[in-house]
């Protein structure tokens, strides 16, 4: 009898102990599941802040306007009186006053025109207006024809000026008219401005983008410090204009180029505008050449790549000389299945890489693989530009035809040959 008594109680116990496991697991499931939808319905009760920020890498400036409000030509008095009764965090208010592209609406006929020497108010005596655009002038602008707007990609409207108290040199952004469409399907554009500081290129900055516009209004101000004044008139402003594109490579739509020799800020802000115009077209006649050398091994089924040398390449624009490298890209049926780059060189139009790539080749033979190789400027703060490119491959032309054609006659065999780079 002991000892049926003490087996049940042996019994007992872990069912016990079963019994309580699961009523606790139970309630922190649901105690875990109570917590996690607090959590959830006290975010979705939070505003999001409006709040717009630069994002720049590598670069000392600060930027000024963050509420983006004034527009060119627009009136100072009307802005200070809202100032005065806007309180200190209703910036959402002026960003509602914006369309989602962040422009004004176009039913304000006052911001497109000049403006009224009447009713300037005493700020905008100390600014001095440069090329500025009459009425006149726009009418005939109106009045062009297909032809001519075809060859017109559109105006910048900019502001300099020199902050003498901080030492620092202060360039405005405010906007750009009359841009060609970029997209052909939706006729219109997502321009952004790119600015650097010509000819040391150490400061480059960029606007935000702005989405399906052929009018964008940026007024965006970039301060640079640690500029003396007296090296303002030896510097060069480069403003490059681009069509935003997810999907591939970004368009320039044009350049504007302002040499600083000659133009006096010391009398406060300097209004400016210029017609946009096509970029580097002095660099179309010749993009350089590279020296490629390539061997297919048959029997291991490999090729082998070696990217010698460069030369006479372009200079990536009006500052100077390109930092060149190599990207080397390999093709089965037009689909990549392989890519590699060399080191960068540094300020050179004749870089020497020697370096040495080999891809397995997935097929036997090399009738579906062909090779790109891109050469590209390399450029830490923005997106690297294209100087040339080159395939080689069956179905390429010229030179490039050719030397495919003799890597797979002779399989085994070194061959190095100069390729002339065609745009990218």
């Amino acid at each position: 009898i002991e000892c049926t008594k003490y087996s049940r109680k042996q019994y007992e116990i872990p069912t016990v102990v079963g019994i309580f496991s699961a009523f606790g697991l139970v309630f922190s499931v649901s105690l875990f599941a109570w917590i996690c939808c607090q959590r959830k319905s006290s975010k979705s009760n939070k505003t999001p802040p409006y709040k717009f920020v630069h994002v720049l890498k590598g670069v000392d400036i600060y930027p000024e306007n963050l509420n983006s409000k004034k527009k060119f030509g627009a009136d100072d008095k009307s802005e200070a009186k809202n100032k005065s009764v806007m309180p200190k965090n209703s910036l959402h208010l002026d960003l509602e006053k914006r369309d989602l592209n962040g422009n004004f609406p176009k039913t304000t006929p006052k911001i497109q025109s000049s403006p009224d020497p009447e009713n300037l108010s005493p700020k905008h005596f100390g600014e001095r207006k440069k090329d500025s655009v009459s009425p006149d002038s726009l009418k005939s602008i109106t009045s062009l024809s297909s032809e001519d707007k075809q060859d017109k990609l559109g105006t910048l409207f900019f502001s300099l000026e020199y902050n003498f108290e901080k030492k620092a040199f202060v360039v405005n952004i405010k906007e750009a008219r009359g841009l060609p469409a970029m997209d052909e399907q939706s006729m219109t554009s997502d321009p952004y401005i790119k600015m650097t500081i010509l000819p040391e290129k150490k400061h480059k900055v960029k606007t935000r983008v702005l989405r399906k516009t052929l009018d964008p209004a940026f007024d965006e101000t970039f301060t640079f410090y640690g500029i003396p004044y007296s090296q303002i008139q030896d510097l060069t402003l480069h403003f490059v204009i681009l069509s935003f594109d997810r999907f591939s490579r970004d368009d320039v739509i044009g350049e504007v180029l302002i040499p600083l020799a000659g133009i006096e800020l010391s009398e406060g802000r300097l209004l400016m505008d210029r017609e946009i115009i096509k970029r580097n077209v002095r660099k179309s006649s010749g993009r350089g050449e590279l020296l490629i050398s390539l061997c297919y091994q048959s029997t291991t089924n490999t090729l082998t790549v070696v990217v010698l040398k460069a030369r006479h390449l372009p200079k990536s624009d009006v500052s100077g000389l390109s930092d060149p490298y190599v990207k080397v890209n390999l093709y089965h049926a037009k689909k990549r299945i392989s890519k590699k780059k060399t080191h960068v060189k540094k300020c050179t139009p004749n870089a020497v890489f020697n370096e040495l790539f080999v891809f397995d080749i997935p097929c036997e033979g090399l009738d579906d693989i062909s090779i790109e190789f891109l050469v590209l400027d390399s450029d830490r703060g923005s997106r690297n530009e294209v100087i040339g490119r080159l395939t080689l491959g069956s179905l390429a032309e010229g030179t490039g035809g050719e030397h495919w054609k003799e890597i797979c006659e002779y399989p085994r065999r070194q061959i190095a040959k100069w390729h002339m780079l065609c745009d990218g």
